[in-house]
């Protein structure tokens, strides 16, 4: 998760969205990657999208079993589909999705749980890692002069 808290610090020097995701199997780090969606003007180049672009690039497979993910804010309702789909085994998470719309996010308020749970609950949730940590990004974010929300 530190990581990942870096990795949106850094996006959020560069203008980005205060997210950020690292994706791990055993030892190895896979990817580590903020959201860039101002940057390539992509509305679906959230942190974890882009991490798992990179993690899937890296390992040259489409679905990345026996990995975990971790972003620093609860995943939104696409990009835990996908991480579904990339057979994630376990996503840990810092925010949630109603700390991101408080900080003016235009978010889905659908649970990541939820979405985990009509997929069948294959995939292993966990919330509130570094829960302070990650929340504050969205402060960080909010004085930068270059804020933009989506």
């Amino acid at each position: 998760m530190r990581l990942a808290i870096e990795k949106a610090r850094q996006g959020i020097a560069k203008g980005q969205s205060p997210f950020g995701c690292a994706i791990a199997r055993g030892d190895e780090i896979l990817a580590v990657e903020h959201n860039v969606v101002w940057a390539t003007t992509d509305i679906t180049a959230h942190a974890e999208v882009t991490a798992l672009r990179a993690a899937c690039a890296k390992t040259k497979q489409v679905v990345l079993p026996g990995t975990i993910a971790a972003s620093t804010c609860e995943p939104c309702p696409m990009c835990m589909a996908a991480l579904l789909w990339a057979r994630v085994e376990t996503v840990y998470f810092g925010a949630t999705i109603a700390d991101a719309q408080a900080a003016g996010f235009n978010e889905i308020p659908l649970p990541a749980a939820e979405i985990v749970r009509r997929a069948g609950g294959r995939l292993k949730l966990v919330g509130g890692v570094l829960g302070e940590e990650c929340t504050s990004l969205f402060a960080q974010w909010q004085n930068a002069p270059s804020r933009r929300p989506y």
